[in-house]
């Protein structure tokens, strides 16, 4: 028997075989791939050749069986964690960050960067390989390289605890989310509750030993997860229980054994050592150096300007609810707290458009929304989506493979989708990462495709009691969104996996193609083709799709300043804020919010102990990516407005312009580029602020 075949993750390249990979496994494929990988590493730093075939190409064939394998631990980490999945990935990941600290700081390999920059033969590369290269030299000095003695040691020692803080930030989220549950079994505690949460609750009630919980007698089960929390807030009639579910969801890892404030106050202090270190005056400042906006100047000049945009829209959204309440004689007008608003927008969204989020829900079953977004991959890009279950084997039973083919049939890429929330091993959220990059390469004397295959990760209701998973319009819209994120690593046609893809992309602008794809939940045709009732096969009724229009910017101005909140909450504290000054991180969130938000928070909310984004994912001082990449999507999806959404033709022709620029090109040209190639010019503010209705 093969080592390969003892240990799966020794493999290093390929479809992972997830039916194999075990906890135990992790230690020892690790400890071997770093071994081998180091070795060569010393016998490339002792023998560069200033060449693409002499540098860059053996590089990548040393460090992509550890980056593979490393990979599949995290996307195990964050679909089917487990105490024995923690402990090898904690026991492994100082290893790997120092390889890849080894790897950013090596300064033959550094060296060897430039002089490829400085030969006679960089003219001749593509302006893929220039990119990557130009991205390898600046990643190498911000990795530290120039740095010597005691302050490399440090910055090192830095890289090593911010890793670990990362994890264990994630970590306590995750444990703490799943900790709290709220067993009702009155019928006066679901008093309003939708039959698809209460099904869903007696489920879980019976998952954690209340054997005869059924939907109609209860025991009832609800929980922090995003599919029980958000429905029972926005439908609960009892105020009371609201509020104990707003209070356990604000103050999450926040107090005792899971407690991540010290983690923040850490981070934050090693984000600001490391920047000074590397000779920025703020981690915000070392952050944007690779990212699309110039500035931090630039940065909140958007967000202030897309503030003073939304904050009276917000003002006047909370008068409205306000009012709305008061006019149902509802007691807490007059004393309206956050556990109020989901509620009472719903409760006005109906009123307002006859539109309840709940009686959507039978026109939205899985499978039928994930035939109308293939049918519009199909119409806008030209690709053919189809069932490949059992290509590829699965980390859970649930997990579905597809395969993108052209409209000629030939294969360019597959995709995994996970779209069931299962709060006991899967973080919250939505994400897409990729599992296998696009590479060509030549074997046997033939030049040869490595085709791309992505994640694409959900955390939406499950089937409960033999119905069909029956999804709400957010759920349809973020599965829109991760599916965007895939397009891009799917259709890219660059032929180095450092700029296919998503790779190289500068961070704000990676949002693009997924917020773009968001728009298309409000297009006739697109909504047509996936909102059928999962019983009866009739499609959503016209007055439905015409409420659902009219309701699309209903308290956009509060969503939005949501969104800026975050977004200049992220930069101050990672530009201004000084680690051990007069100001806490909650003090800064505080202050913030006095200009952000229309409903002050409580004094008791700990919003940053669960802002995974910024502390436990890539995002830190890059929140306002989102904001930033939407005025991008915006502006892209304005381009399909113009050339008339009905019109089949002219939206097939632009978007297989779109496909030809923004998801083909990857990495390999600046953003900016690759916009103004789709777009003729530069981007505009004036369609995002339309498609929120705060301008004409």
């Amino acid at each position: 028997m093969t080592a390969t075949t003892e240990n799966p993750l020794l493999a290093g390249k390929g479809l992972p075989p997830f039916d194999q990979i075990r906890p135990e496994h992790v230690v020892p494929a690790m400890t071997e791939l770093l071994a081998k990988a180091t070795e060569a590493l010393t016998h490339l730093e002792a023998n560069p050749k200033p060449t693409w075939e002499g540098l860059i190409e053996p590089l990548e064939t040393l460090t992509e069986p550890v980056f593979w394998a490393w990979g599949v631990v995290n996307h195990l980490m964050g679909v089917k964690n487990s105490p024995e999945l923690r402990e090898s990935q904690e026991a492994m990941q100082p290893e790997v960050v120092k390889f890849g600290m080894r790897v950013s700081q090596s300064k033959p390999l550094y060296e060897g960067y430039k002089a490829i920059r400085n030969s006679a033969e960089w003219s001749k590369l593509s302006e893929a390989q220039q990119r990557i290269i130009e991205s390898s030299i600046r990643e190498a000095e911000l990795a530290g390289v120039g740095l010597e003695g005691e302050t490399r040691d440090r910055f090192n020692e830095i890289q090593l605890e911010l890793a670990n803080l990362s994890t264990q930030f994630s970590n306590n989220l995750l444990d703490e989310t799943k900790a709290f549950s709220l067993t009702l079994t009155q019928p006066d505690e679901i008093e309003g509750l939708p039959p698809t949460l209460l099904a869903q609750a007696a489920q879980a009630a019976r998952a954690n030993g209340a054997e005869t919980a059924t939907p109609e007698a209860g025991p009832w089960r609800i929980t922090l997860d995003m599919p029980s929390y958000l429905p029972f807030m926005q439908h609960s009639r009892r105020r009371d229980l609201r509020e104990k579910l707003y209070r356990a969801y604000i103050t999450r890892a926040s107090s005792g054994e899971h407690d991540n404030q010290p983690i923040i106050d850490r981070i934050l202090t090693l984000r600001k050592e490391m920047s000074g270190i590397l000779g920025f005056g703020s981690y915000a400042e070392l952050s944007l150096a690779s990212k699309m906006a110039p500035s931090v100047d630039a940065v909140e000049n958007l967000l202030e300007s897309l503030r003073g945009s939304s904050y009276a829209a917000a003002q006047q959204d909370l008068a409205a609810l306000k009012d709305f309440a008061r006019s149902q004689g509802a007691p807490e007008a007059d004393d309206f707290q956050p556990w109020d608003s989901a509620f009472w927008s719903e409760r006005m969204r109906e009123e307002k458009y006859a539109l309840n989020a709940e009686e959507l829900r039978p026109y939205f079953p899985l499978e039928q929304v994930l035939e109308g977004l293939f049918g519009l991959a199909k119409r806008i890009f030209g690709i053919v989506i189809t069932p490949a279950d059992g290509e590829a084997p699965v980390w859970h039973p649930d997990v579905r493979y597809f395969r993108v083919s052209d409209e000629d049939g030939g294969a360019i890429a597959y995709f995994y989708l996970d779209p069931y929330s299962r709060p006991a091993e899967k973080r919250g959220g939505a994400w897409m990462d990729f599992a296998i990059n696009r590479k060509r390469y030549v074997e046997e004397g033939a030049s040869k495709v490595r085709l791309p295959v992505a994640y694409l990760v959900c955390n939406q209701s499950p089937p409960v009691d033999g119905k069909p998973s029956l999804m709400n319009f957010y759920e349809v819209e973020t599965l829109f969104h991760e599916f965007g994120h895939g397009l891009q690593h799917m259709l890219t046609t660059v032929d180095y996996s450092g700029a296919a893809g998503i790779n190289n992309v500068e961070w704000d602008a990676v949002e693009l193609p997924s917020q773009f794809m968001e728009n298309w939940c409000y297009d006739r045709t697109t909504l047509f083709s996936l909102a059928k009732h999962y019983e009866t096969g009739e499609p959503l009724p016209e007055e439905f799709y015409q409420r659902l229009l009219a309701a699309r910017n209903f308290m956009s101005g509060s969503a939005m300043l949501r969104q800026l909140h975050f977004s200049l909450l992220d930069i101050e504290l990672h530009h201004r804020y000084v680690p051990g000054g007069a100001e806490t991180p909650k003090d800064v969130r505080d202050r913030l919010a006095r200009t952000t938000t229309v409903l002050p928070p409580l004094p008791e909310d700990a919003f940053l102990c669960s802002f995974g984004h910024i502390f436990g994912g890539g995002y830190a001082a890059g929140y306002y990516s989102y904001k930033w990449a939407e005025v991008l999507s915006a502006d892209a999806f304005s381009a399909f407005e113009e050339a008339g959404l009905e019109n089949e033709a002219a939206i097939a022709e632009t978007g297989r312009r779109f496909r030809s620029t923004i998801l083909s090109l990857g990495g390999s040209k600046h953003p900016m580029e690759v916009f103004k190639a789709f777009r003729g010019r530069e981007p505009d503010t004036k369609p995002l602020l339309r498609h929120n209705g705060l301008a004409a």
